[in-house]
Order: C-alpha cells, then structure tokens, then sequence
C-alpha cells in the first residue's frame, strides 16, 4: 500500500504524504475509509512513529484526512475539501509545469491531449462520468 525509498533525498514524511494523496486520488482510499495507525504504518515501513505523525498532520492541515479521537485517522470527502485556497495553489501549479513544458518544446496540442486524458481517467475512476458526459 505505502511504500517509502529510504535512498531518495526527499524526506520520508513527505514520501507519506505524496503516496496518501496519491491513494485517495486514485481511489484505494475511499472516504470516511480509516488510514492504519501510526504504529501499525511505524512497523510496516520500519520508520520513526514521529514521523509518521508529522504526515498525518500536514494531511490533516491540508484537508486529506481527519481524526476522529481513540478512533484513529479517515480520508476527508473531497467534496468538503473544496477551497478557494487550495485550488490557487493547484491552479498556480499547473500554470508553472505548463510554462515548463513550454519552455522545453512540448507542444500546447500534447499538453491539452495529457490534461484531457488524466481528467477523464480521474474522473471515471471516482465513478463521476454520467451516461450524459
């Protein structure tokens, strides 16, 4: 489920972050679904339970997941997580990556073909496609 590269120069929290996001996103990890605990994750990965807590609460500050107290950590429903904040960053994110690829000669036709795609893949696996789309 989450795996870490204790090689990479990318600190293991935010390894945790990037691959729960990346679960929820791709849909492993449904809402209201419970995360496993700091130590079950601790043991798993053989990693600082500090550290594993230092994820869950940048997730938590973020909106990804939340804590219900003695009952653990759930995944957030994205449609609660809707902010004005949060899509500016998201936003100014894919205006920087498409300046990138700009710059380094991809073309704007591939890059509306990849954002059409991964739109569409994202949103038929969350099962938001209607026979009307």
């Amino acid at each position: 489920m989450i795996q870490i590269d204790l090689r990479s120069r990318e600190p293991i929290y935010e390894q945790l972050i990037k691959n729960i996001k990346e679960l929820i996103f791709s849909g492993v990890l449904k809402t209201d679904e419970k995360l496993p605990s700091v130590r079950e994750i601790a043991r798993q990965l053989t990693i600082n339970p500090n550290t594993i807590q230092k994820a869950f609460k940048a997730l938590e500050t973020e909106g990804y997941i939340y804590s219900a107290r003695g009952r653990g950590h759930f995944v957030m429903s994205m449609k609660e997580n809707k902010s004005a904040e949060q899509s500016l960053v998201i936003l100014n994110q894919i205006k920087e990556l498409i300046k990138e690829a700009n710059y380094i000669g991809i073309s704007k036709e591939d890059i509306l073909t990849i954002m059409g795609s991964v739109y569409t893949d994202s949103v038929t696996e969350r099962g938001e496609l209607s026979d009307t789309d």
